[in-house]
């Protein structure tokens, strides 16, 4: 009787198996048509001699110790990302935790606030730096204005000076910060009151409550916060680009090729590198190397952070 069942068990056990394909086809699709197949591209160009025009030929591991130990930009690019990666994401975790808890303890006029705060998030990348570049002009910015009114005598350059143009940038990703309000103003109106009311019984102060309450119930969402800060800020391009070519003065017109950085390379990015090589000197193995070695520094990083021994995530979560 077993026997004579088989054959219809296999049939069914074969149309559970396609109807979950199925089910699966659009995240498979997805996956191989914007994850696998580039990142597999990417590795087989970065092996190769190809300007875009004609046939790519092998070159083994020249583009690798071009970019790894010849390229003089590739350092300071590097250097530039990881300094934003490690201060524009703890300070936007920080500065968005902050206002969340801000907004969440206003009692009047908090839809206002909330509006306020998150408006400048809707800002597009180019119109918020452009913006930012004007204010901070050292010549006629309304900022170093108010900094000279108040006896400032020597107020900062801010994008003109290679020490200030990268906290400049973080200034300006603070402004836009709406967005991780919105996270962690959700998180903590989450939190059950009546812990906070146990807290308060027993003697716990406004620092214990954080430590004790708010944060445990958080850090999932502080995890996802640093993570997803990460891989953003790693592929950091459009504000300092333009941050850089507005500073600059230089005009830009038709066939007008600018290098990024400016000042002195200090806005610089390996994902502004990236594009430099590849669609202005039409270096395509060595943009490739960079754009791997970019997801490779992503991805460790990404991991160390997963790990619960980073200590962002208590052992339960």
């Amino acid at each position: 009787m077993a026997l004579s069942h088989a054959p219809e068990l296999r049939r069914k056990h074969r149309r559970t198996r396609l109807r979950t394909l199925g089910f699966l086809s659009p995240w498979l699709v997805g996956f191989s048509v914007f994850f696998a197949y580039p990142l597999i591209a990417t590795v087989y160009f970065s092996f190769m001699h190809y300007n875009q025009i004609k046939e790519p030929t092998f070159v083994g591991l020249r583009n690798w110790t071009y970019v790894l130990t010849q390229m003089p930009l590739f350092g300071p690019a590097l250097w530039n990302t990881l300094w934003l990666v490690v201060v524009m994401v703890a300070l936007r975790v920080v500065f968005g935790l902050g206002i969340g808890m801000l907004v969440t303890k206003i009692k009047t006029g908090v839809g206002l606030f909330r509006t306020a705060f998150y408006v400048p998030y809707l800002a597009p990348p180019v119109a918020a730096t452009v913006a930012f570049v004007f204010l901070l002009s050292p010549g006629s910015g309304p900022v170093n204005e108010i900094l000279s009114a108040l006896g400032i005598d020597s107020p900062p350059t801010w994008f003109n000076d290679p020490a200030w143009a990268k906290p400049s940038l973080v200034m300006l990703s603070l402004w836009g910060i709406g967005d991780l309000m919105v996270i962690f103003m959700a998180a903590l109106l989450d939190v059950p009151k009546e812990q906070y009311e146990a807290a308060e019984l027993d003697g716990a102060g406004a620092w214990a409550r954080f430590r004790y309450v708010t944060w445990p119930s958080i850090t999932p969402i502080v995890m996802f916060a640093v993570v997803t800060g990460v891989v953003q800020t790693m592929q950091y391009y459009t504000q300092a680009l333009v941050a850089g070519k507005l500073a600059s003065g230089v005009s830009v017109g038709p066939g007008t090729v600018i290098q990024p950085g400016y000042p002195d390379h200090a806005t610089l990015t390996v994902p502004q590198l990236v594009y430099s090589l590849g669609f202005q000197n039409f270096n395509t193995g060595a943009a490739c190397v960079l754009s791997l070695v970019l997801f490779a520094i992503a991805m460790a990083v990404t991991t160390l952070l997963m790990r619960k021994r980073a200590g962002l995530l208590s052992a339960e979560d």
